[in-house]
């Protein structure tokens, strides 16, 4: 099973101009712990799919409010820097949706 087809939502964020963040919301315990628990779901695939150094990405589960939040480094330039295609961050989780869990 993918990660967009267990997560109610799959958003990504700019965490200030250096630091991409993607949030997982799942719709129940069980989604959440298969999620969190998923061996697919750690900073050395997470580092794979964005090319970025595996020691800089950080896979956080927030049980209370069934997330999982993934920050890493912006690949290439920071925010609004020139040649970034992405000013906001906002279309970056695509990789990690397809991570079959």
């Amino acid at each position: 099973m993918r990660l967009y087809d267990c997560a109610t939502s799959i958003r990504s964020k700019n965490a200030g101009p250096f630091t991409l963040t993607i949030d997982l919301v799942l719709p129940d315990v069980e989604a959440f712990r298969r999620v969190a628990g998923s061996e697919a779901l750690n900073p050395a695939r997470v580092a794979t799919l964005y090319g970025v150094p595996e020691e800089s990405v950080r896979v956080v589960p927030f049980e209370r409010v069934l997330t999982v939040k993934v920050s890493m480094p912006r690949r290439g330039s920071s925010s609004g820097a020139p040649g970034d295609q992405d000013v906001y961050g906002c279309q970056q989780h695509f990789p990690l949706g397809d991570v079959e869990i």
